[in-house]
């Protein structure tokens, strides 16, 4: 096959926000498109479950890609970023197909009512139910003067008995018993198409030569299979991604997140979105899912989207699932944060502001690159929001940690307190603002009550801030302002008297 006429597909359902392993399914075939002269990425937004479709979503899957940096080549609309393909609005192509498929004899209406189901799945075995072909089939005739009625008439793909024999890029040859698997719908009552009749069409039509996905997905490629061979179509290259897994060998699931707030935990990041607003680059997302699963032979883990282009092969692919290792994607995220432009770092941050609604959200270019300048070698965003969000919000919002006012201000008879009394006057008389002159500052309360520097800034930083992190405390300062400073050190002071 020529390179020149790869064709790849990402093809998500609009059911919610993108999970990560979503992104790294959309990462590899954008990789295999960006690898060869002339690939192309089609975006296909698969929603035809309409009953599993979340109005929402689309928007939420394609903030995502694009803030993944993903773009795609091709939809229905020229330019870079162009709209997607959306099943929903190809109804007729799909339906000719099945037309054809009926005409043909390989496909049959299948007149049994949801109750008429039920009875068969209750009556079989626990597990074993596999839907039998009724002798003889409906005519179309009679489908269709069934359908006219009402009823619940659903069209299923007449499924050879006949082994079928994948050859999988990654798990290489599989065969599939013809015999355990049934006659499928393609069309369900409601007139629209299944999954497995509208991927089928899209890829051919679409000239999508590999089709890259999960391999939950292994279990419909028979269908696929022989749906195209049906219709006389090709059959694209494939290859089944192993799955990822949390590091405890469970599946990792959007279910984890609702799992951890039934026992009362913080959820875990499962979805890009959940990873954006935690406060990661996606430079380091996208490396770190880059090797979930594929390696480049050699001891280079951290690298750019353009090296792991120059890199990436299919055949490099493991057939074992992958482990997700937060604390290596959190050292990842570390290091980058330190490797990309100030520029990039900045554009960052701002999106991690608007996300998260910060009280930081509003300042100024200038602002915020000092913000992460003084908060170098922070983990994620949340370790600077955690650290600096506080000197942007109203003061009246200060809330003083326990803790905090226990070991730092009340201790020792209250030698915190007394701290910040020698601080205050000294602080008020300041005429000039700066790092340089809060320094002397508090050189001068250090100096004059032969204390360390520690014992007078730390009460001062608990005073500001209600807990014992933030910045340096002259940039702490700094950033706060004279007003702000001095109104919050007063208030620290009026708990004194208080137990």
């Amino acid at each position: 096959m020529s390179a020149s006429l790869v064709r790849v597909r990402f093809a998500p359902s609009p059911t919610g926000y993108l999970h990560v392993g979503g992104a790294r399914t959309a990462l590899f075939n954008w990789l295999i498109a960006r690898r060869t002269p002339g690939g192309k990425l089609v975006l296909r937004i698969e929603d035809t479950d309409r009953r599993r479709h979340v109005e929402d979503s689309l928007p939420k899957i394609l903030s995502d890609l694009r803030w993944l940096g993903l773009a795609w080549d091709e939809g229905p609309e020229a330019g870079g970023d162009c709209g997607p393909y959306y099943q929903s609005r190809r109804l007729e192509i799909y339906q000719r197909y099945v037309k054809q498929l009926l005409e043909d004899g390989k496909a049959y209406y299948a007149l049994e009512t949801p109750e008429e189901l039920a009875a068969m799945r209750a009556a079989a075995p626990k597990g074993s139910f596999q839907y039998r072909r009724p002798s003889p089939r409906p005519t179309i005739e009679q489908g269709e003067a069934a359908r006219k009625q009402g009823r619940p008439v659903v069209v299923r793909f007449l499924m050879s008995e006949e082994d079928v024999a994948i050859r999988d890029e990654i798990l290489g040859p599989v065969v599939l018993s013809g015999a355990e698997l049934e006659d499928f719908v393609i069309q369900k009552s409601d007139g629209w198409p299944t999954y497995h009749l509208a991927c089928v069409v899209d890829d051919e039509l679409m000239g999508i030569t590999h089709v890259l996905r999960g391999q939950e997905h292994l279990i419909n490629s028979p269908k696929h299979v022989s749906l195209q061979q049906a219709l006389g179509f090709r059959t694209p290259a494939y290859a089944h991604l192993p799955i990822i897994f949390n590091m405890n060998g469970s599946k990792m699931s959007k279910r984890d997140k609702e799992k951890a707030l039934a026992r009362g935990e913080t959820p875990p990041e499962i979805d890009v979105h959940d990873f954006r607003v935690a406060g990661y680059l996606p430079e380091a997302l996208l490396n770190f899912i880059s090797l979930l699963g594929w390696s480049t032979g050699d001891d280079t883990e951290q690298m750019s989207l353009e090296e792991a282009v120059g890199r990436f092969e299919i055949g490099a692919i493991n057939k074992s699932n992958a482990k997700f290792d937060r604390d290596k994607l959190l050292a990842f995220n570390t290091d980058w944060a330190q490797r990309v432009s100030p520029a990039r770092l900045l554009e960052a941050f701002k999106d991690f502001l608007a996300v998260n609604d910060s009280p930081m959200r509003s300042q100024d270019d200038d602002t915020l690159a000092y913000v992460l300048r003084i908060c170098a070698g922070f983990r994620s965003f949340r370790d600077v929001e955690a650290k600096a969000a506080i000197l942007f919000a109203p003061d009246e919002t200060v809330e003083y940690s326990p803790k905090a006012l226990k070991k730092v201000l009340r201790k020792k008879e209250g030698q915190g307190f007394a701290m910040l009394e020698d601080v205050l006057p000294r602080l008020e008389a300041l005429a000039e603002w700066t790092t340089e002159t809060l320094e002397q500052c508090i050189a001068d309360s250090c100096e004059q009550q032969d204390r360390k520097l520690g014992e007078v800034a730390q009460p001062i930083r608990v005073a500001v801030t209600g807990t014992t992190i933030s910045p340096p405390i002259y940039d702490t300062l700094v950033l706060l302002g004279k007003p702000g400073t001095l109104n919050r050190v007063r208030s620290a002071l009026a708990l004194k008297e208080q137990e």
